[in-house]
């Protein structure tokens, strides 16, 4: 259920994007969600297909692509992708080190939409 504030935050985005920008309709938006995200690729475009009636954006697909997990090390400042299976035996592929934040991996971003 917490795709439903994140998806009217993506409507209310696009939609002020298209103001005044003499746009007839929004097509499509391509959105970059990360590997880590628990957000539901299905639930965001049913909701956002419910929120969207009625606006520029209705009838809009939403073409979601998966962002790559990325980690920092702590030691070496390197980084590096990482699948999310093996995050639990996670080390720096440069030095070897176990201290690691995450960089990327876990938010949400709209990367472009196309428009009439």
């Amino acid at each position: 259920m917490h795709e439903l504030p994140i998806t009217q935050s993506i409507l209310s985005i696009v939609l002020r994007h298209a103001a005044g920008q003499n746009v007839t309709k929004i097509v499509r938006i391509r959105l970059r969600v990360g590997e880590l995200s628990d957000l539901a690729d299905e639930w965001i475009q049913h909701y956002f297909s419910y929120l969207s009636r009625g606006t520029l954006a209705q009838d809009a697909t939403l073409a979601i692509t998966r962002a790559p997990i990325v980690l920092r090390c702590a030691a070496c400042n390197g980084s590096f992708e990482m699948a999310k299976d093996r995050l639990s035996e996670a080390r720096c592929s440069t030095c070897g080190g176990e201290r690691l934040e995450l960089v990327a991996g876990r938010g949400y971003f709209i990367e472009d939409m196309e428009v009439r």
